[in-house]
């Protein structure tokens, strides 16, 4: 691996610690923290102990004392300030459906557990980071921080919401450790895309199922319903703002290997309308009064919000019986290319990587959207596995030792590219 931009004291200390990097992964895993219920108060006081050196200053900041945040700070030269950002807790798991532990398990170079990957892989790459800087006396170009949360696999509020809102956290830009390779591809996801939850509910008529004819169907209203969403509002390409359209580019070029070119521009230029639930009917035999659709809408970044949603509402008016009862919705967000924690990200994932690194569009959105837009540049990257939120997810010891090296060598990048900016 090519690291002129990593200080000599902290890639002597990472390359020595290897195993202590290793050790910190299995450490975390060993955590119990699904969510729900998403208690956390364990692994934060093991951080809050790994963490205690002389020059890092920790600081816990909680709403619900079950999921605490941990922010630990590393003073710089300059006068900016870079923070990694990463979340404790973990999606839920089925313990029989596992061929490997998963609270942690090491076969070779693997080590199989839930949240290997997601993300508590990258954490521990972060700890090591912290105390490469901290334990060898380097003092980083910019500011440090690290900033452990909560509650993020389900959107709660005890999470980064909690760090944002309750004290004056407010990096210069952010990289959050989300895993984003895939099959051997690598990137930094430096774009979101937005999503609209709608509830849609249909009204019929009841009928013996023998006699159909006589009523209205509702679950048939209700399909139909969905389907003239698919193909009329869901075939409308998307009005994006110019400037992802080389972020789409490269989104297209780094999913084309695995969805095709066809399907991987039409993620980014057209709306994704998935039907997560449907609930209709209470007998077979009769014909069903009401009916109750979600449905899961993904728009890339850049497109107006609102009108998107007049485009819904245009789409099913004048549909019987057919009401939109409930609409929850996020814009996507993206970090423009050129911007100088986008550029650093890349330059520093290129270090420890011999293929091309894509600056590319993620599929859903988590922290970092929340991040971008409370004003603060964000980009995701992590090197790992494609098992996030799979059984015998896991992540490799390569993995690991390339996200460490990557996350000590991207303030010194940083701090170039922010010099060079301007």
């Amino acid at each position: 691996m090519d690291t002129p931009d990593l200080p000599t004291p902290v890639a002597e200390y990472l390359s020595a610690n290897r195993t202590e990097l290793f050790e910190f992964t299995e450490t975390l895993v060993g955590y119990e923290t699904q969510n729900p219920p998403g208690r956390t108060i364990d692994v934060v006081e093991w951080l809050e102990d790994t963490l205690e050196e002389p020059s890092l200053s920790v600081e816990r900041f909680e709403v619900d004392p079950e999921k605490p945040n941990l922010v630990a700070t590393l003073p710089g030269r300059g006068d900016r300030t870079l923070c990694f950002n990463g979340h404790v807790d973990t999606v839920p798991f089925d313990e029989s459906d596992w061929s490997y532990d998963p609270m942690g398990e090491r076969d070779g170079e693997r080590i199989y557990g839930r949240g290997t990957t997601d993300m508590k892989g990258a954490v521990a790459a972060m700890v090591q980071v912290a105390l490469a800087y901290a334990r060898t006396g380097t003092e980083p170009p910019v500011t440090l921080q690290f900033a452990f949360v909560s509650d993020e696999e389900t959107g709660g509020d005890a999470g980064l919401t909690t760090v944002l809102e309750t004290t004056e956290f407010d990096p210069d830009a952010c990289v959050v450790g989300e895993t984003t390779a895939r099959n051997g591809r690598y990137s930094v996801s430096v774009a979101d895309r937005g999503n609209i939850w709608l509830t849609l509910e249909a009204a019929g008529t009841a009928a013996h199922g023998s006699r159909p004819m006589i009523g209205e169907n509702a679950v048939d209203r209700l399909t139909d319903a969905i389907e003239r969403l698919r193909h009329d509002f869901g075939q409308e390409k998307l009005s994006v703002d110019s400037s992802m359209d080389e972020i789409i580019e490269e989104s297209v070029d780094f999913y084309e290997p695995e969805a095709g070119g066809e399907a991987a521009r039409s993620l980014y230029r057209y709306p994704t309308i998935n039907l997560g639930i449907i609930k209709g009917g209470t007998a077979i035999n009769t014909v069903p009064a009401s009916a109750c659709a979600r449905v899961d809408i993904r728009l890339t970044a850049g497109v107006d919000t609102r009108e998107a949603l007049g485009g819904i509402r245009n789409c099913l008016t004048g549909m019987d019986g057919i009401e939109i009862v409930d609409i929850s919705w996020t814009r996507g967000s993206y970090q423009p290319l050129g911007s100088p924690i986008v550029e650093a990200s890349a330059r520093a994932a290129e270090h420890v990587v011999d293929d091309q690194v894509y600056r590319r569009s993620a599929t859903g959105g988590g922290d970092a959207k929340v991040l971008r837009h409370n004003g603060i540049p964000t980009v995701e990257f992590g090197v790992g596995t494609q098992t996030a939120h799979g059984t015998d997810e896991y992540t490799t010891t390569e993995a690991l030792v390339r996200n460490a090296i990557s996350y000590g060598t991207l303030p010194v990048l940083y701090e170039q590219f922010t010099s060079t900016d301007g």
